[in-house]
């Protein structure tokens, strides 16, 4: 999320985008107003959203186009005020300011703007009928507040709007044209789906559900605001409630009801909890958190992170076999952007006398992992949701930093659990045959037998 905001007013000469800033900071209308207000900064402890926003003015009279130009590039967003008794001001919306705020610029790069109808005091209707098509026309509007320097009406909700516009864009999440979400929102609703279906039936149970209401906005649902919710999906999908549950289409139904009806913060809420950042990659302070070993000391997994990958392994291993199959195990990777371990995995740990991996060879690989590469750890922790599940503030708390090997010489002892022994030798010398009788296998075995039935596809989409 972004850590400041910079909001910029423009519009015809006489709208009043002078007045609605003085009528913010002062609270009252201005009795004399200068032809421009200078730039002001709101303090993040009094905005909804916690951080500092700034507020800049534009005149024609004392500003150049150049100028003009440099402000749209600094900006987050653009409010464009009109004057809802001038109806030529709202054609310049169309003919002039989207034109000149996000002329030539690509679809996923334009700039969100708002609307703004100034002096609603001097009409009794609305001229939301000559706007809506505008809207229409041009995807980047966000929205549209009529309000009145004057009397005060729907000013600190213009500038909660333009603020929410830039904290929570839509336009990543959703195409407005084709009235749907869009691909990348898609796949990371569904990677978060995955993960909150704790059983992998893919089904989120009234329990799942609650767990991760409670996750993401830190209280669970209401009984019946939970059968509320399943109503609404029920109504309106074919297929989004099954066995009282909700399922991967009624998840993506309901947020892309978030979104529709302008609660595009709540799918926000959701995606940063699970570690999306604004471009909707996970973001390298969620995969990769701070952490530091010092020199001569070693990482292993802790008890917090064998309990977790225990419990993965537990929702993986669908008959209860012990065994993750090729298929279970690519069920596992299934939350990954890639697959990162390939068939010799099967020659590097114990397997079942099936040549399946077990629980003990799934741990091991974790502990060999956690041991030689522990940032590529965080990073595969953080895909499987290890924050979320584990109610911790980052997976390093499934990692232990080992004493210094120095002080575990001087001392003779150590509280080591993982120790790294390298065989070397000549060429036929039968180093190979040497581990894998660690695993129980001679080596014709090791080569034959324990291959697995059926290769890794090597990617995945998360």
């Amino acid at each position: 999320m972004k850590r400041d905001v910079r909001i910029l007013l423009v519009g015809e000469a006489r709208v009043g985008k002078t007045s609605l800033i003085m009528a913010l900071v002062g609270e009252e209308f201005p009795e004399e107003v200068p032809p421009r207000a200078e730039e002001i900064t709101i303090p993040a402890d009094v905005t909804p959203e916690k951080v500092p926003t700034h507020i800049v003015d534009y005149s024609e009279s004392e500003q150049t186009e150049d100028e003009l130009q440099e402000e749209i590039t600094k900006a987050n967003v653009v409010c464009v005020v009109y004057d809802v008794t001038v109806e030529a001001t709202i054609e310049k919306i169309r003919t002039k300011w989207i034109p000149l705020v996000n002329g030539g610029v690509e679809k996923g790069s334009r700039i969100p703007i708002i609307l703004v109808g100034n002096k609603s005091d001097l009409q009794s209707g609305s001229s939301m009928e000559i706007i809506l098509p505008i809207m229409n026309q041009f995807s980047e509007i966000e929205t549209c507040v009529e309000c009145s320097a004057k009397n005060l009406k729907n000013i600190s909700e213009l500038f909660y709007y333009a603020q929410k516009a830039v904290l929570h864009p839509t336009a990543p999440l959703y195409d407005p044209e084709e009235k749907q979400l869009r691909p990348t929102c898609a796949r990371a609703l569904k990677r978060i789906f995955n993960i909150s279906d704790q059983d992998n039936n893919q089904i989120l149970s009234d329990d799942e559900l609650n767990y991760f209401q409670k996750s993401c906005f830190g209280n669970p649902l209401a009984p019946q605001a939970l059968e509320d919710v399943k109503t609404v999906v029920w109504k309106n999908t074919t297929d989004g409630v099954q066995d009282n549950g909700l399922t991967l289409n009624g998840f993506l139904f309901l947020n892309t009801l978030f979104i529709q009806r302008g609660r595009h913060e709540t799918t926000w809420t959701i995606l940063r909890r699970f570690g999306y950042a604004d471009e909707l990659e996970l973001t390298d302070d969620y995969l990769y958190p701070l952490f530091r070993v010092p020199q001569g000391c070693s990482t292993e997994l802790n008890h917090f992170g064998y309990q977790f990958l225990q419990r993965m392994f537990e929702k993986h291993d669908k008959d209860g076999d012990g065994a993750l199959s090729p298929v279970e195990l690519q069920s596992f990777f299934n939350v990954f952007p890639y697959v990162p371990w390939g068939p010799e995995l099967y020659n590097t740990v114990c397997t079942t006398d099936k040549g399946l991996l077990s629980l003990h060879g799934f741990l091991c690989q974790w502990t060999l992992v956690s041991y030689l590469d522990v940032h590529h750890c965080l990073e595969y922790l953080g895909y499987l949701g290890y924050p979320i599940f584990s109610e911790h503030n980052s997976q390093t708390q499934a990692i232990t930093v080992t004493r210094e090997k120095r002080i575990d010489l001087e001392k003779g002892q150590t509280q080591r659990n993982v120790f790294l022994c390298k065989v070397i030798g000549p060429r036929g010398t039968g180093k190979s045959a040497f581990l894998q009788a660690f695993l129980g296998r001679n080596l014709a075995v090791s080569m034959h037998a324990f291959l697995p039935p059926k290769p890794l596809v090597s990617h995945l989409e998360a």
